[in-house]
């Protein structure tokens, strides 16, 4: 539950119940930081269309990569729902423990490999000082391979989490260990 009213897939209607169908047919289940939406089912569309785009869309960054930044933007958030959800996810394309603790801790980059590594500190540095990104900061994601589109996508994963990490803390979306399990991956 979260801090504000929610409608239950059983008392849905309308849009709203035509939106949870969707999701229940694409993911299995209703996660709760899209239920909080349920006074609104138009927002959740557009959420729910955004995630789909950034997360699962066509890109140059793989799963993994996006995970990582929902990671890596949601531990410098400080917000424990997104966090343990997607390294959920990121636990599917990244196996090495040492890996995944230092994504979840959003810290020291060091076992990472140097594309990753610059990719999540762009992340993390974009969350934390947005108005400290440069020109320069770009470049280093050039020099690690990344295109134009790639870091176009980065930034817009990054900033994705940022708001829904607001969504998250802001309205007390919470969770435990049975929501965090029996998700479909999208396809």
């Amino acid at each position: 539950m979260a801090w504000i009213d929610e409608i239950e897939a059983p008392d849905a209607s309308g849009e709203l119940a035509d939106l949870y169908q969707e999701l229940l047919e694409r993911r299995g289940k209703i996660a709760n930081i899209l239920k909080v939406h349920s006074l609104n089912p138009q927002a959740l569309k557009a959420h729910l269309d955004l995630y789909m785009t950034l997360l699962f869309g066509r890109s140059g960054l793989s799963r993994a990569d996006r995970e990582s930044i929902a990671v890596v933007t949601s531990a410098s958030n400080k917000c424990d729902y997104c966090v343990n959800h997607h390294a959920q996810s990121l636990g599917r394309y990244q196996k090495d423990p040492q890996s995944l603790a230092e994504i979840r801790a959003a810290q020291d980059f060091t076992v990472l490999d140097p594309r990753t590594r610059a990719m999540l500190a762009h992340a993390r540095k974009l969350t934390k000082e947005p108005d400290a990104v440069t020109q320069a900061d770009l470049d280093t994601l050039r020099a690690t391979g990344f295109s134009d589109r790639d870091i176009l996508d980065i930034t817009l994963v990054t900033a994705y989490f940022n708001f829904v990490n607001r969504i998250a803390l802001g309205l007390g979306v919470d969770y435990n260990e049975q929501e965090l399990q029996g998700y479909k991956e999208a396809t």
